[in-house]
C-alpha cells in the first residue's frame, strides 16, 4: 500500500510551533509530507508567544523549506491538509491557487486540522465553511463567524473532517485526531 500523503499550506511568517510539530509528526507516521507556499523557497518562520504584553510578541524562528509552489498543487494526491496559523495565512489566502486546494479537502471530506490563525485562510472560501463549526485563536472569532461558521470557544474541536485548534499549545490533541483520521481513511479505502 502506497504511504500516506500530507500537504501543508503555509507562507512567510508562519508560526515555527505549528508548521514543524506537524511536519515531524506526519515523518514520524511515515506520511509523504510536502510543504506549499506561494512559491517554492526557504520560509522564515516566527515565534508567538505571551509575554508581559496584552498581546503575543513576535521573534524571528528557524527557516523551513517549501518544497512546492500552490500552483503546482495537484490535491487529488493528498489524503490530508494542515494549515498552520501565524502571520502566513493573511496573506496566503490572497493566492489564486490556495482557494481551490482548501476547496477540495471540504468537498472529497478528507482531514483538513487548521490551527491558530490559519483560520483566515477560510475567509475567500465560505462556502465550504459556512455551518461548520470549528476553533481559532480568539482574535480570529470575528473573521470565522463572517464566513458563516460557528466559532466554538474551546482550544480544540472536531466537526468531523474539520479538526481545529485555538494554539500551539493545542498541537497534540490536534495531531492525535489528524493522523487518527488519516488512518481511518486508509482503513475504509482497503
Amino acid at each position: 500500500m502506497a504511504a500516506k500523503k500530507v500537504l501543508i499550506v503555509a507562507g512567510d511568517a508562519v508560526e515555527a510551533l505549528e508548521i514543524y510539530y506537524p511536519y515531524y509528526r506526519c515523518l514520524e507516521e511515515g506520511f509523504e509530507t510536502d510543504i506549499a507556499a506561494p512559491s517554492k523557497k526557504v520560509l522564515h518562520t516566527v515565534v508567538h508567544d505571551f509575554e508581559d504584553w496584552e498581546t503575543y510578541t513576535e521573534k524571528r524562528g528557524y527557516q523551513i523549506e517549501a518544497t512546492k509552489a500552490f500552483e503546482d498543487v495537484d490535491p487529488n494526491d493528498y489524503d490530508g491538509l494542515i494549515i498552520p496559523g501565524g502571520r502566513a495565512p493573511e496573506h496566503i489566502r490572497l493566492n489564486p491557487h490556495l482557494p481551490g486546494i482548501v476547496k477540495h479537502f471540504f468537498e472529497a471530506n478528507k482531514p483538513i486540522a487548521v490551527l491558530c490563525h490559519g483560520s483566515l485562510v477560510f475567509t475567500g472560501i465560505g462556502e465550504v465553511i459556512k455551518g461548520r463549526e470549528l476553533t481559532a485563536y480568539s482574535a480570529c472569532q470575528p473573521e470565522v463567524e463572517s464566513t458563516g461558521a460557528t466559532y466554538v470557544k474551546k482550544t480544540f474541536h472536531k466537526d468531523g473532517n474539520l479538526i481545529s485548534g485555538h494554539a500551539w499549545p493545542d498541537l497534540p490533541s490536534l495531531m492525535k485526531e489528524f493522523v487518527k483520521q488519516i488512518h481511518q481513511a486508509e482503513k475504509a479505502a482497503v
